[in-house]
Formats: C-alpha cells, sequence, structure tokens
C-alpha cells in the first residue's frame, strides 16, 4: 500500500520505518524538505534523531512537501503535533484527501502552563471530528493515540493483551485501519471499535492522564487494558 505519513517527529518516524519494514511504499510528509534535512541536532529537549541520520538508516522512506506526499497515497497518518495538524492537511490540500482513509493518531496537547497539560479541544470535539469537517470527503479513522510509539508498531512489548481503540463513521475505512493494526502485531480481540468519530473524544482526552502514568512509572513501556467479568 502506498503511504503517506505526515510528520517528521519520533512517532511518525517511528510508523514510517516499521510500515516500509512490512513492505508498504512509505513516503513522509513535511512542510519544508530541505529544512527538516538540514537539522543537525535535535530540538532542545528532544531526543527525537534528526530526520537525516534517521532516513540514512530508512533509505527506503522517501521524503517530500505534505502534498507531495500525500498526491498518490492510498492512506495518510497524521502523526503532525495535533496543535498544527489543521495546518499541516491544509498544505497537503483536499484534492489529495478526498476519498482517502486519514489516520489520525495525534493529541491537541497544550503544555503552555506547564505538567500536565490540557487539552486545546475537549468535552465536545475532537481533533479527529475537526479533520474531518474540514475535509468531508476523506474518510477519518482515529487510532494508536492512546499509546506510546514503540507499543504502536510492536504491541508485543508491552505483556499480555492491551486495547488499541478505533473511532470512525465509515466502516470500510475502519476495516482498512483495523487490517492495517493487525499487521503491527495488534490481534482482532485487542482492537476495540468504539464507534462513530465523535467517540474519539474519549480518546485524546486519555492523553493527559497517560502522561500522569508515565510520570509515575518513569517511562511509556505500558497500556490501558479493558478487564470485565
Amino acid at each position: 500500500m502506498k503511504i503517506a505519513v505526515l510528520g517528521t517527529g519520533v512517532v511518525g518516524q517511528t510508523l514510517a520505518g516499521r510500515l516500509a519494514a512490512l513492505g508498504h511504499q512509505v513516503t513522509v510528509g513535511t512542510r519544508d524538505p530541505e529544512a527538516t534535512l538540514a537539522r543537525t541536532a535535535p530540538e532542545e529537549g528532544s531526543d527525537t534523531p534528526v530526520f537525516s541520520a534517521w532516513q540514512a538508516e530508512n533509505p527506503q522512506v522517501e521524503l517530500a512537501t505534505f502534498d507531495g506526499a500525500t498526491v498518490q497515497a492510498e492512506l495518510i497518518i497524521n502523526a503532525t503535533g495535533g496543535g498544527v495538524s489543521l495546518a499541516a492537511l491544509a498544505v497537503a490540500g483536499a484534492a489529495n484527501l478526498d476519498g482517502k482513509v486519514i489516520l489520525d493518531v495525534a493529541n491537541t496537547l497544550d503544555f503552555s502552563n506547564g505538567f500536565p497539560p490540557s487539552l486545546s479541544v475537549v468535552n465536545t470535539d475532537s481533533l479527529a471530528e475537526q479533520i474531518q469537517r474540514a475535509y468531508p470527503a476523506a474518510r477519518v479513522v482515529k487510532s494508536l493515540n492512546t499509546m506510546n510509539c514503540q507499543v504502536m508498531v510492536d504491541p508485543a512489548r508491552v505483556p499480555g493483551e492491551h486495547a488499541v481503540f478505533v473511532s470512525g463513521d465509515d466502516p470500510a475505512a475502519k476495516a482498512t485501519v483495523a487490517e492495517l493494526l493487525s499487521e503491527l502485531g495488534w490481534p482482532p480481540s485487542a482492537i476495540w471499535d468504539l464507534g462513530t468519530l465523535s467517540t474519539a473524544r474519549g480518546a485524546e482526552m486519555i492523553l493527559p492522564l497517560w502522561l500522569s502514568i508515565m510520570r509515575k512509572l518513569g517511562g511509556g513501556e505500558f497500556n490501558f487494558a479493558i478487564a470485565r467479568a
């Protein structure tokens, strides 16, 4: 499958590398490829490898502008920062998004007042719904946003069965995402279809809790599991 991964941070790198290793044709999208490749040091406070070093280890993954990455893509993964996702997709252009599955893994975390963060979209809306309203001909699915990116692509890192949530209005789009999740190692029983895209509100609102647990544990190698009688 031709997949565009929008975002060059650790989430985008991790997803792109794993999907390419699985045999997909992956292009990473960024606003300015030359500027992305010219970076020689991580951003302050970040341990994400600079993209040029990462790409040297993953030469099968191409780098392009947002519109260049999405024009031929069959599936688009939004791994940009939640606060800039709509702007990034606008650069990609509606014509390149129409009819395509957009797997949204982003979160609108706002750290402006410190930790734990607040959410810039909350309660009566979600980023996924905002994307769907902006691009009504696209087919938006929310998933993978409730865990560390290493767990996204290798769920066996966490012992036992744990959950990945899926929200969306288009059953065929959700089936496409579920198939991709299966390729990443998620068993069918771990894939929880929550229903319509409005259920992405709850999935996005988990993140401040997730971050508090991460701080308590000292790392992100965990996930949520559903226990029931």
